[in-house]
């Protein structure tokens, strides 16, 4: 099965500078950026908040970079701003490219990759002409299933930070790299403890409410929120310290129950460690 991401779009970088301009600014390792590889990365503002997820993909010394076509004009005005003088060409190919995605390899497309956040995340490819496919939300059910945040969907632009959101447990941060935009106030985060909320997979007792709708305990406190949902699954934002897994919590009018995700091995049910 084929499912087709068209709430994707692409940019195109090239030139003898493109992996310079970007290892200066995104989250990532850009050298661990090798031909016909994927890489999955941010860009954050200066005082370390999200504010957008790609992933990278480099074929014929082109660096395709797969994000968010909501927010796709921006991201790519960032991306000139960053540019000053660098050798480096940067150009909107939304309308010549578009984004599908697997569990099964797409080694039929040239311009495909194994997705690096999670081996279940399957298989993504850039492709000129749509092939048939599924909805795009069999690839949402799968990856909120799996507890694997992404973009705005989960994401508060200029609020959330990537740890939040478990980035380095799904390749997206490089704590050897140095130096990139927001990257002081990422390490200070990791090395001093100071992630007290994470996104965690959810059960869901009835319909979802929406983004954002509380979680509460059972004297009525919040401890989290609820992000992006889809069938009876959905990712949720939660104080660590505050919940215990396999526990319902009340959401709106349904209830929610925090679970492990599969990247997550130090996490136990009832176990707030």
């Amino acid at each position: 099965m084929i499912e087709i991401l068209n709430s994707r779009a692409v940019i195109c970088i090239s030139g003898p500078e493109r992996k310079k301009l970007l290892q200066g600014v995104i989250t990532n390792n850009i050298d661990r950026l090798k031909d016909g590889t994927g890489l999955y990365s941010a860009l954050l503002s200066p005082q370390g908040k999200f504010l957008y997820d790609f992933f990278l993909f480099e074929k014929y010394e082109i660096i395709y970079l797969d994000c968010e076509a909501k927010h796709m004009a921006k991201l790519f005005q960032k991306l000139l701003m960053y540019r000053l003088r660098s050798n480096v060409e940067i150009i909107d190919q939304s309308n010549q490219f578009k984004i599908i995605s697997s569990t099964k390899q797409l080694d039929k497309f040239d311009l495909n990759y194994t997705d690096p956040r999670h081996t279940e995340m399957g298989f993504r490819a850039i492709v000129n002409n749509i092939p048939e496919g599924e909805s795009e939300d069999v690839y949402h059910i799968r990856r909120i299933k799996l507890g694997i945040p992404e973009g705005t969907h989960d994401f508060i632009m200029d609020k959330s930070t990537v740890l939040e959101g478990h980035f380095e447990e799904i390749n997206g941060v490089d704590f050897e790299k140095g130096c990139y935009v927001g990257q002081e106030v990422t390490a200070r985060m990791k090395y001093r403890g100071k992630v007290k909320k994470q996104m965690l997979p959810v059960t869901l007792s009835g319909p979802a409410p929406e983004f954002g709708t509380d979680i509460t305990d059972e004297k009525g406190n919040k401890i989290g929120d609820l992000r992006s949902s889809c069938d009876k699954n959905a990712i949720a934002l939660f104080r660590i310290d505050k919940i215990t897994l396999g526990q319902e919590y009340a959401c709106g009018d349904i209830n929610v129950t925090p679970k492990n995700p599969s990247f997550m091995p130090n996490m136990k049910d009832n176990d707030h460690d």
